[in-house]
C-alpha cells in the first residue's frame, strides 16, 4: 500500500509543479462548458413510429409529406431549422423550448387536396440554436417593411428567452384568395 500512496503522491506533486490553479480551473470550466453541449442521452423520435396521416395531411411516405424534409408543402416560407428534426414535431416545439406568440404568414398550397393554406411559422425559443435541417424558402416572401410576411427576423419576442432554437409550421386556416 505504502508503494501505492507513494507513487500517487509524486504523481500529484509533479502536476502541481506543472500547472497553475487558473490553468486547472480554466480547463475544467471549458470541459464542463464543453460536455454541456454534448447530447448527454438519446432521444426517442415520435416520428420514427409509423403513424396514419390526420385529415387533410399528405401521406407521410410521398416526398411533399415528411415534416423532417425542406420539400413538405407547409414549410413554402419557412427560414431556420426545422422542429421536426430537433425533438419537437411540425406543429409543436421541442422540449425545453417555448413557442413564440409572435409570427410571420405563409399561404402554401396542399398538393394533395389543391387547397392553399395560411401557415403561422413560429419560432422555438429558449434553448440554444438546434442546427439540425436548415431550411430557406421564401416563397411569397415581402420585404422586411412588411414584417409579418418576411422570415428574416429573429421572432422570439413575447418569449422568456429570446435565443432561437427552431420553427414550427402550424395551420391557421384555408386562404380565401381568389385567383
Amino acid at each position: 500500500m505504502a508503494r501505492i500512496d507513494e507513487w500517487f503522491a509524486s504523481l500529484t506533486r509533479g502536476v502541481a509543479r506543472r500547472t497553475s490553479r487558473r490553468g486547472f480551473l480554466a480547463g475544467l470550466g471549458a470541459a464542463l462548458l464543453g460536455g454541456g453541449a454534448l447530447p448527454l442521452l438519446p432521444i426517442a423520435r415520435a416520428s420514427a413510429q409509423a403513424k396514419e396521416s390526420a385529415p387533410g395531411e399528405p401521406a407521410r411516405d410521398t416526398p411533399v409529406g415528411d415534416p423532417e424534409g425542406c420539400d413538405y408543402w407547409r414549410y413554402c416560407a419557412i427560414d431556420g431549422f426545422l422542429a421536426s428534426c430537433c425533438g419537437g414535431t411540425h406543429t409543436a416545439c421541442p422540449p425545453g423550448t417555448q413557442m413564440s406568440p409572435i409570427t410571420w404568414l405563409g399561404t402554401c398550397r396542399n398538393p394533395e387536396d389543391g387547397k392553399e393554406y395560411v401557415i403561422s411559422y413560429n419560432d422555438c425559443c429558449g434553448k440554444d440554436v438546434c442546427g439540425n435541417c436548415f431550411c430557406r424558402r421564401h416563397e411569397g416572401e415581402k420585404p422586411l417593411y412588411f414584417t409579418h410576411k418576411n422570415n428574416d427576423i429573429d421572432w422570439c419576442m413575447g418569449t422568456s428567452s429570446i435565443i432561437y432554437n427552431s420553427t414550427v409550421a402550424v395551420v391557421v386556416g384555408v386562404s380565401t384568395k381568389k385567383g
